[in-house]
Parts: C-alpha cells; sequence; structure tokens
C-alpha cells in the first residue's frame, strides 16, 4: 500500500508535459528585440520575398511581446529566410475546354532564427514546403490573375506556422 502510495505521489507530481498550443513562449527571456531582413530568392519569383517578412513581421507583432526592429545589430535574434523553390501547375482542367481551371502553387522555404549574441540557432526549417490553390478562368476574355492573392494567403499562413513553430519550438 505505501508503494501504492508513493508512485501515484511521483506520477502526480511528474506532469505529463502537456500544453495548450499556441500559449508557450520557449523563446529566451533575454530576446526582446527581432529583425527580419528581406528573404533571399533562389528562384524566379520575386514578390514572395517582399510579402513573406511583410507576413511574419505582422505575425509576430500581433501574436508577440517581442519589438521588431529594421537594425540587425540592434536586435537580440535574426529571422532569416530564403526561397529556394517555386512551382506553379495546374490541378484541375474544365472538361469542356481542356484548359486549366484550378492552379496549384507550392513554395519551398527554408528559415532560421538565431540569437544574434551567441550565434546560437533556435529554430530552423530547411524545406518548409507550402501550398496554395487558386482558379483561372476558362474563358480568355475573363481572365483575372489571382496568382497574387494566392501569394498572399500563402504568406499568411507561413508567417502563422513560423512564428506558431518559433514560440513552442516546434
Amino acid at each position: 500500500m505505501r508503494h501504492a502510495l508513493l508512485a501515484l505521489v511521483c506520477l502526480a507530481s511528474a506532469g505529463c508535459g502537456y500544453h495548450v498550443s499556441g500559449h508557450t513562449d520557449l523563446i529566451p527571456k533575454s530576446i526582446q528585440t527581432v529583425c527580419i531582413p528581406a528573404f533571399g530568392n533562389a528562384t524566379t519569383r520575386y514578390k514572395l520575398t517582399d510579402r513573406l517578412p511583410e507576413a511574419i513581421t505582422r505575425e509576430f507583432i500581433t501574436r508577440t511581446r517581442y519589438k521588431i526592429v529594421n537594425d540587425m545589430d540592434q536586435a537580440d535574434a535574426i529571422l532569416r529566410g530564403t526561397v529556394v523553390n517555386y512551382n506553379a501547375y495546374p490541378v484541375i482542367f474544365d472538361p469542356s475546354s481542356g484548359r486549366a481551371s484550378t492552379i496549384q502553387v507550392s513554395v519551398v522555404l527554408s528559415i532560421t532564427f538565431t540569437e544574434r549574441a551567441t550565434g546560437k540557432v533556435l529554430y530552423t526549417r530547411p524545406g518548409l514546403e507550402w501550398k496554395q490553390q487558386y482558379e483561372i478562368s476558362v474563358d480568355p476574355r475573363a481572365f483575372v490573375d489571382e496568382s497574387d492573392s494566392a501569394l498572399d494567403r500563402l504568406s499568411r499562413d507561413v508567417a502563422r506556422s513560423v512564428v506558431s513553430g518559433i514560440l513552442e519550438n516546434f
């Protein structure tokens, strides 16, 4: 009986490590400021290198206590990113015309969040892949380029995921 009581007390005091997603901040307390410079680009698609840092900056501002600074020398941490690959390809075709009606965009990123003073990498995702779809008109006269809207949605999704990953260290 005494052993069972001792085991129960040990289990109760150990805890399970469970936490609610989005409510954890595993960034060292010494970090108060973050710099998010322009992303590198290994592709021919130029707009993402502007949109991604902007979206991540907005996400940091709205979800965290960290101050975003422009000068890397003034930052406690630096979030660097590179657009490694960009592909857009049709995934759905209109059966009557044979034209593409839905395009899928696939983007591969490399993200690293580093403590500036020590050079310690706090978070890294070298092959982070995101996909987003958008529709196009099968009638060439009614064509509206929706690729920019898809890139905006993709940037917001990436920003949410990256900031969550940094905060929760996943």
